[in-house]
């Protein structure tokens, strides 16, 4: 989904680790397509973090997402 919305799709990455009762995904693009990323007003980060979170209650599981820098 993210390589759709920047310019470098080859520049995105995306890590998991575990965290106490989670998974925690982590974002890493192009420092220059953030702003694609995150949205105007957080609007597209939190769409896909509304995304995430419906998937993941189907599996009883908690997902965070973030973007790394």
């Amino acid at each position: 989904m993210v390589k759709a919305l920047v310019e470098r799709p080859d520049e995105v990455g995306v890590t998991q680790r575990e965290a106490p009762g989670r998974a925690v995904l982590g974002i890493n693009c192009d420092r220059r397509d953030i702003g694609k990323v995150i949205g105007r007003g957080g609007r597209t980060i939190k769409a896909m973090r509304a995304l995430l979170d419906a998937a993941a209650v189907r599996s009883n599981l908690r997902v965070e997402l973030e973007i790394i820098e």
